[in-house]
């Protein structure tokens, strides 16, 4: 079954009520450090959830809250299938901001604690995944192997006519986007001719990003190998995500439901903080470096 990525946050705060109402009694989560460290020692089987906030670290926006704008845009009305449909140029132009944003960025501490605490698990006969909601690859770049992208990835393409998805890092992406896709409000459209914007290698046609945009379902295969590691694991890290996306806004609650220990790390509270075992408040690039004790 595929899902819709895209929800409100009233929404889950509904969800976060009916739990409530139907009787279920939550805690007040623990920041206790040491006692998580022991929970941790103990896994065998760890799913770290990860959103915006652990690569806004590494300075990469996240396009949500005030000041999230491009230009004048929210990125809701500019990452879906319409939009690319009634203006290619001025998406292009987005992702083409974002491409070469992202190549100038590198991995931070709590991206390369992820990656050393798989290496790590996996040489005690444990196992470490990470279930990602960001398009950046900065967990590529950092060393992750066991590595799932919900939303896909800025450095694949897939062709509109033919289908065909390919890798590809090249900057600018096509040469009219040289320059293009500044997120100064002032800035003017490029309004850059369609047969201009990048093209296929096989067929010529029209490409588009090979991401998940508002409206759009997940990849079944991605989502079915993600419930597989969450219904196995016997700990869940929930790690710079607000978790008001669905599907990935269910991941957590659902392990927690099961009675398996989950930890936030975040800056600030979440909708669903309450329903969680142990929260971490701070920047994921100073705290999960030392949960993870690497």
């Amino acid at each position: 079954m595929a899902f819709c990525v895209f929800t409100t946050r009233s929404a889950f705060l509904r969800r976060m009520a009916t739990a409530s109402l139907a009787g279920k009694v939550r805690k007040q989560p623990s920041s206790d450090m040491a006692v998580f460290r022991t929970v941790f020692q103990n896994a065998k089987h760890v799913v770290a959830l990860t959103g915006a906030g652990i690569s806004a670290e590494s300075g990469i926006p996240t396009f949500r809250g005030s000041g999230g704008l491009w230009r004048k845009y929210n990125a809701q009305d500019i990452a879906t299938p319409g939009a690319f449909l009634a203006n290619p140029s001025l998406v292009w132009e987005f992702y083409s901001y974002r491409r070469d944003l992202v190549l100038s960025k590198k991995p931070n501490p709590a991206h390369h604690a992820l990656a050393k605490a798989e290496a790590q698990l996996e040489a005690e006969g444990r196992r470490l995944v990470v279930i990602t909601q960001n398009i950046d690859e900065l967990h590529r770049d950092a060393g992750t192997k066991n590595l799932l992208e919900l939303h896909g990835t800025l450095f694949r393409t897939r062709c509109t006519n033919c289908g065909i998805i390919s890798e590809n890092r090249a900057s600018p992406i096509s040469p009219a986007l040289a320059g293009k896709g500044a997120p100064d409000p002032e800035v003017p459209d490029a309004r850059i001719p369609e047969q201009e914007l990048p093209r296929c290698s096989k067929c010529a046609g029209l490409l588009r990003p090979h991401v998940v945009w508002f409206g759009e379902s997940l990849d079944p295969d991605i989502l079915n190998s993600a419930q597989k590691e969450l219904d196995k694991c016997d700990l869940c890290l929930v790690i710079g995500t607000s978790s008001v996306v669905y599907p990935a806004a269910m991941f957590a609650p659902g392990v927690a439901d099961r009675g398996v220990p989950v930890a936030e790390f975040n800056i600030e509270s979440t909708p669903g903080t309450e329903n969680f075992g142990f929260h971490f408040e701070g920047f994921c690039g100073s705290t999960l470096p030392k949960a993870l004790g690497v």
